[in-house]
């Protein structure tokens, strides 16, 4: 089959080639799946940095072509998406049944891709805030593939404001049309006494966030970015900080998983959000890492998989 694979260039981000590598085999409670999309996000760039030769994972849409030991047959054939942990782009990936989902008949490759993942966790961010209906909620990172849905759900949960904030302002008319009333940058001033902060981007940000919220506010930060608070500026106002990412949720509530996901394709199948995925070519990776690391991507960035016969 064909792989994706990364080598060091330099004081350069790593650089991919497609390499042949060995169809993997699954095993004990995995199952294979011939890749048709795969998702490239800011996760898959700070392992690149940190390991020039690393094999991100990330999530994908294809097709279950064999189940291993122990894993119901009744999956194969069926069109999947999901979270694999590493080597995603390629041909074939394994993946564990847990994590992945079956897509309704009709959903298109790059709606389920921006949904199986990203609309997860911006779904779980909102929750993790408590009820939206009524509330002004700001969203930091909102133009990335899970911030620009987080936008349209807020909206369709009630909220009384929607306040994109993203790197600059040629982002702005993007997550407008996702559903923000506002679109301020991350350098310029930003609103006090805001009820709900979803930070996507962390460092600096996080604090800043705590800092304009209103009394009884909360923040959650659903970012990889790290940051701290200063945990005197919590006390005054009753403020909370809470985080949060899909591991937990994952592993102990499978119920709750299910329901969100089934809301998603609700919503998808009423038009009432409208992820935004940019698909490109393998061949075109470079590009698509260059963009996402310099922040210039809108919305989720994605690869098609070479078809068998290319």
């Amino acid at each position: 089959m064909r792989a994706i694979q990364f080598s060091a260039r330099g004081d350069r981000l790593p650089g991919s080639r497609i390499v042949e590598a060995p169809r993997p085999q699954p095993e004990p409670g995995q199952l294979l799946v011939r890749t048709e999309l795969s998702g490239v996000g800011v996760g898959a760039v700070r392992m690149l940095r940190a390991d020039a030769a690393a094999n991100p994972g990330g999530e994908m849409v294809g097709t279950v072509v064999a189940a291993g030991p122990g894993v119901d047959e009744a999956w194969i054939g069926m069109r999947v998406g999901g979270l694999v942990f590493d080597s995603v782009h390629a041909e074939y990936v394994c993946a564990a049944p847990a994590l992945i989902t079956g897509i309704p008949e009709g959903v298109h490759a790059a709606d389920a891709l921006a949904l199986v993942r990203g609309g997860l966790v911006a779904r779980g961010a909102l929750r993790a805030a408590g009820s939206v209906a009524g509330k002004s909620v700001l969203i930091t990172g909102a133009a990335s593939g899970s911030g620009h849905l987080a936008l349209q759900l807020a909206r369709v949960a009630g909220a009384s404001e929607v306040i994109a904030v993203v790197g600059s302002a040629g982002k702005f008319d993007f997550v407008t049309r996702c559903g923000a009333d506002r679109a301020l940058s991350y350098d310029g001033s930003w609103p006090e006494g805001i009820d709900i902060v979803l930070d996507g981007v962390g460092g600096e940000l996080v604090q800043r966030g705590v800092d304009i919220l209103a009394p009884h506010g909360s923040l959650v930060a659903f970012g990889g970015g790290g940051g701290a608070v200063d945990a005197s500026t919590l006390l005054g106002g009753l403020k909370t900080v809470t985080g949060f990412s899909m591991a937990l949720p994952s592993r102990t509530r499978p119920d709750l998983i299910a329901e969100d996901r089934a809301r998603l394709w609700e919503l998808l199948d009423d038009r009432m959000i409208h992820p935004h995925v940019e698909v490109r070519g393998w061949a075109e990776m470079d590009a698509v890492v260059e963009s996402i690391a310099t922040r210039r991507n809108l919305g989720r960035m994605a690869l098609t998989a070479p078809l068998e016969s290319e």
